[in-house]
């Protein structure tokens, strides 16, 4: 017998029972939802995300320092109608865009965006900053909550965002931005 098939019959000698997978825990009861909004914020404050009010928003659009904006949220109209563009090429020079996130995970600050309210998949990677806007209610405490709630056979591709872009050379020097936005700004509403 070859040294190839004598490993192949102990292999094959050698199986262990099979064990049907372990059932996953229920949920744990729900905390506050503002437990879940500090926790929220906390993570995300750690990773160079800021937050800012529903009512500034309006002006953050129109801050002259953006100089093409797209939003999807008819609250805050940007100065480039982002339904109308059908190269994505076109989006390359975008600096500030806005949009909204269906879902908030507590955990980790990950925000899902879909490519119905991005209307372009490579629109929150390819603007300069970003802008999502979340209700308060669709926060949840874990992943496994998030990934139950996410309906992709209906919205096709989503992402799940946390923070600004963030890489890290071999010498651990952090760069921010360097392979999506610059900058991450949160607002939660009611």
């Amino acid at each position: 017998m070859s040294s190839r098939s004598a490993i192949l019959e102990g292999i094959r000698e050698n199986k262990p029972a099979s064990r049907p997978l372990p059932t996953m825990p229920p949920d744990p009861p729900r905390p506050s939802t503002e437990a879940w909004e500090a926790a929220f914020r906390e993570v995300l404050t750690a990773s160079k995300t800021s937050f800012i009010q529903p009512r500034e928003l309006a002006a953050l659009v129109r801050d002259p320092a953006y100089r093409t904006v797209v939003s999807t949220l008819p609250d805050a109209a940007g100065n480039l109608d982002v339904r109308a563009i059908d190269d994505p090429l076109q989006l390359a020079g975008v600096d500030l865009a806005v949009l909204e996130a269906r879902i908030g995970v507590a955990e980790n600050g990950a925000m899902w965006v879909s490519e119905t309210e991005s209307l372009h998949r490579v629109l929150p990677f390819i603007t300069q900053h970003l802008v999502l806007v979340l209700d308060r209610k669709n926060l949840v405490g874990t992943m496994h909550e998030a990934y139950r709630r996410v309906k992709i056979d209906a919205t096709g591709f989503g992402v799940f965002i946390a923070g600004p872009s963030k890489t890290a050379d071999i010498e651990q020097s952090l760069v921010i931005g360097a392979h999506g936005p610059r900058s991450l700004v949160v607002c939660l509403r009611d």
